[in-house]
């Protein structure tokens, strides 16, 4: 325990620029008596104070702290006129909290301290006014009751609510004098039938009970909770300080009130004063509720010069904080004071708004304007969100995997949502244990997407993001039966049709429709984010797979597509059969009459990714799926078999009953039925799809993977069947040629996924390069293109010199880099040990949410030195989910790297944070 440290600082000296000793409130009182501001006097007890006394195992406190306080009490008896304790004109605190953090309403706070028999005679003398005597006196058992001695509040509503009652009085207002005073005789009551003793009357025991009351606050469940929730760690907040303030009343009359207002409109951000305010009233009143509060544009009739004093104390608390404040003020008596003031917490809309016109108005630069919004909040401007004043109960919680939120009728899959929402124009959400490539077409036709299984880096997860839609993942209390339509969750159930809204910010899952509110992509945000443009290093591309993704992200701001994904493309209900001639071909002939079909399709999605982006790079990945992802799951395939090898021996029958009777016998009824059965049950189309199934299904158990991530995929799948690969490059190489002869100026990158040796991408440039002359020879005029490779093999970065003599350009994949570098499957980790793993601190962060610094980005570093030693000019990229995540952004603006690619709606966040990680390294 420190026994030297000074602990207790009036407020004239404690230092206002330290909210880590004192406090935010602490500070700021401090600060606001220094500049002249009217702050009733008072004192901070430090927040170290606070951490000594926890650390004792009888909390205690520190040696001499009640000595300070002593003496600071004397100061203050001083400076009122006033005695703590003396019956004639008595001296009353307040005994606030206040960490370092802003933390509203999550600690304790006691009024009207120092009242006693004896003291509360002094009130009502020096006052003449029994009434509010009594109704302070009533209101102080009543909190110290219930913070400091521990007494449920329950116990004096019932005994309020019975004085209200026989005195017919709807409001605490229509109480009174005496219906207050047996009020207080009753809540004595109360505290000695819970605590088995008298309300204490000294008062400086009762000052030494509330101090302690304030520290232990801070280890209160609410307080931990909303900390762990705003992830605020003790280097940014540990312990709160106690703040003694002279009480100043806003009841003691009709021309006095209480109230808290806002610099600005935390909603809107409009330059003018917001807030509410009571007369005759004292603070709680406002915030708990008790009464309605009027809006602070009344104050200009009930009292003019009050509302002329408090504009002007607007404008001061705005000039020296070069912020908006969030203040709470009273008013005793014709007399103005503050009695804290703290940075308001505005929605992104206020922020963004309020950060333009500050800087405009000269009270801030713009750097200051770009680092005071974080960048993940305008994910609030980006996506859809549930109202928030519709209140509801969640029926189920997984991962938040996409943010946004929205309603539709649940449907278990993809052909009936494509149906329902493409076909009939319905809200759907698509309801699946998990996703594969061929439910995309579901994926375009839902509003949102709920899985029981997969995490946030998970195919639906990603997919999602990159459309901008909804998604709740790996929500394992949903048990999903595709075969009955049904979901439950434990007693709860949905059948397909039944409304449910998804909240993908959160991961919650509600039964029926919650409205939501459409977000706001305002012309200020556009002003910010150019600002941001003009410090960032780092350039902001999209993960973008079709020319809808590209627009999209290219209005958000992207400058070019870092990641292109191919699989995808053939996911078309149109293409996937071919995609699936070509892998069930058992030639390389056969394979290619596929190839050549999907040619076209492939060279026109690329023109039109090269058209949307002009003249911006377009970045296209070759093939890169476990290749049994394109193929029916293997139970299914032996399922269908069974079911169509009954309907063979079916349409045999009818074919040989038919044969037998001649049908020129056969009643016209009877003739009529056999003729129609032979029509539709054709045994040769039937045995041509028998023999096509069984095909399949010896590709499928052929191709089968134990494991299929780490197995025949990526430059792997591209080395044993060439074709593939050179149908794709021929395609990007004469859609970029095409673009070229329309006059259209376009930047192709190949990259090449999964490579792991310099030898694999040799392998592929070889054919790259034979096919780059064989356009150039047909179009008249070589194609210019830049040859890359994905990194996200551990060993390809620590053969990053290698990969350099043969590559122009790395792009890290780091989803699959952290599954590699952690031997996790992320899906897996997430739903099964990650979130242990976090709560109990044996790892930080998801490091599929967060980019693992010390390993993966370790990794990264290497690759970068040494791909830059043998090729300086190496450009250098992130196209993995991590490069939306501003952390993680950060990191790749002090690795050296030249760009960042993510998902579009994730484009404005990684603008600003591009920004911010610029202007924090300098």
């Amino acid at each position: 325990m420190n026994t030297t440290t000074k602990h207790v600082f009036a407020f004239e000296d404690g230092d206002g620029k330290n909210k880590h000793l004192l406090g935010g409130k602490g500070a700021n009182l401090c600060e606001m008596t220094q500049i002249g501001l009217n702050v009733p006097p008072g004192f901070v007890i430090s927040t170290a104070a606070c951490l000594d006394y926890l650390a004792t195992p009888d909390h205690t406190l520190p040696a001499g702290i009640m000595d300070d306080v002593h003496t600071q009490m004397r100061a203050l008896e001083q400076k009122t006129g006033k005695g703590f304790g003396d019956s004639e004109n008595p001296l009353l605190v307040s005994v606030r909290s206040g960490s370092a953090m802003s933390m509203p309403g999550m600690m304790d706070t006691i009024l009207n301290l120092g009242l006693n028999e004896q003291t509360l005679q002094g009130v009502i003398r020096a006052t003449g006014d029994a009434r509010f005597g009594y109704d302070a006196y009533r209101r102080f058992i009543q909190l110290f009751g219930k913070v400091a001695l521990g007494v449920h509040d329950e116990a004096f509503d019932k005994e309020f609510a019975a004085i209200k009652e026989a005195a017919h009085a709807k409001q605490d207002v229509d109480l009174s004098a005496t219906d207050l005073k047996e009020t207080a005789e009753r809540f004595l009551k109360v505290v000695q039938n819970a605590t088995g003793r008298p309300f204490p009357s000294d008062p400086y025991e009762q000052l030494e009970i509330a101090i302690k009351a304030v520290f232990n606050s801070w280890g209160g469940k609410r307080a931990v909770d909303y900390r762990k929730q705003f992830h605020i760690t003790p280097e940014m907040a540990n312990g709160t300080a106690v703040n003694v303030v002279t009480m100043v009343f806003g009841n003691r009359g009709d021309d006095s009130a209480t109230g808290v207002a806002f610099t600005r409109n935390p909603a809107s951000g409009e330059n003018k004063l917001y807030g509410e305010y009571l007369v005759n009233a004292q603070g709680e009143d406002v915030v708990a509720g008790i009464r309605t509060p009027k809006p602070i544009d009344r104050l200009k009739v009930e009292m003019p010069e009050m509302a002329k004093q408090l504009d002007e104390l607007r404008d001061k608390l705005e000039s020296h904080y070069h912020e908006v404040q969030d203040f709470e003020f009273t008013i005793e008596q014709g007399q103005l004071y503050c009695l804290q003031t703290r940075n308001g917490k505005m929605n992104t809309v206020a922020m963004v708004r309020t950060s333009i016109e500050m800087e405009q108005e000269g009270l801030i630069n713009k750097q200051q304007a770009l680092l005071r919004i974080a960048p993940d909040s305008l994910e609030q401007m980006l996506f859809p969100r549930l109202d928030p004043t519709v209140k509801a109960d969640a029926v189920a919680q997984g991962l938040p995997a996409s943010p946004g939120a929205a309603s539709g009728i649940a449907v278990f899959d993809a052909d009936r949502a494509e149906q329902l929402g493409h076909e009939q124009g319905l809200k759907v959400i698509l309801v699946r244990e998990e996703t594969k490539p061929e439910d995309i077409h579901g994926f375009f036709a839902a509003e949102g997407i709920l899985t029981s299984r997969g995490g946030k880096t998970s195919h639906a997860a990603v997919v999602a993001r990159g459309m901008g839609k909804p998604c709740v993942a790996g929500a394992e209390g949903i048990s999903v039966d595709v075969d009955r339509r049904e979901a439950r969750v434990g007693l709860t159930s949905f059948k397909e049709g039944d409304v449910i809204t998804l909240d993908g910010t959160t991961g919650k899952v509600y039964l029926g429709a919650i409205p939501t509110v459409e977000p706001d992509f305002t012309p200020e945000l556009n002003t910010l984010l150019g600002w941001a443009d003009a410090v960032a290093r780092l350039k902001v591309l999209a993960n973008a797979d079709t020319p809808d993704d590209a627009r999209r992200a290219r209005s958000y701001g992207a400058v070019g597509i870092g990641l292109a994904r191919t699989e995808r493309m053939f996911n078309d209900v149109e293409r996937l059969p071919i995609v699936i001639e070509m892998i069930v071909a058992e030639t390389p002939e056969k394979r290619q009459e596929a190839l050549d079909r999907l040619l076209p399709l492939q060279r026109k999605d690329f023109r039109e990714l090269f058209e949307v982006m002009s003249p911006n790079p377009v970045t296209i990945r070759l093939l890169d799926p476990p290749i049994h992802e394109f193929l029916p799951d293997e139970h299914v395939l032996e399922r269908e078999l069974s079911e169509l090898r009954v309907l063979a021996q079916n349409a045999r029958g009818v074919t040989v009953l038919a044969g037998a009777m001649g049908l020129l016998h056969a009643s016209d009824a009877l003739r009529h039925e056999v003729d129609t059965a032979r029509r539709h049950i054709d045994p040769a189309v039937v045995e041509e799809v028998i023999a096509k199934k069984e095909a399949m299904l010896r590709k499928v158990r052929a191709l089968y993977e134990t494991n299929p991530m780490l197995g025949h995929r990526g430059v792997r799948l591209g080395i044993t069947f060439p074709e593939i690969y050179q149908m794709q490059v021929r395609a990007i190489l004469e859609a970029a040629a095409e673009c070229a002869k329309a006059g259209i100026q376009v930047k192709p990158q190949i990259k090449v996924p999964q490579v792991c040796t310099a030898a694999e991408l040799r392998k592929v440039k070889t054919f790259v390069d034979t096919i780059h002359a064989e356009v150039a020879e047909r179009y008249g005029k070589p194609v210019s293109f830049k040859f890359g490779t994905m990194i996200e093999v551990v060993r390809a970065c620590l053969r990053a010199e290698s990969l350099a003599e043969e590559a122009e350009f790395f792009s890290f994949g780091t989803n699959d880099l952290t599954q590699a570098t952690f031997s996790f499957s992320r899906e897996d980790a997430e739903n099964k040990f990650l979130p242990l793993y976090n709560q109990s601190g044996i790892l930080q962060d998801n490091p599929f949410d967060v980019l693992d610094v010390k390993g993966v980005g370790k990794l990264m570093k290497l690759a970068v030195d040494w791909g830059r030693s043998v090729k300086p000019d190496l450009h250098v990229g992130i196209c993995g989910e991590h490069g939306g995540h501003p952390a993680s952004i950060a990191f790749c603006h002090e690795a050296g790297l030249d760009y960042v690619s993510c998902s579009g709606p994730r484009v404005p966040v990684a603008r600003l944070a591009a920004a911010h990680a610029a202007l924090l390294a300098d």
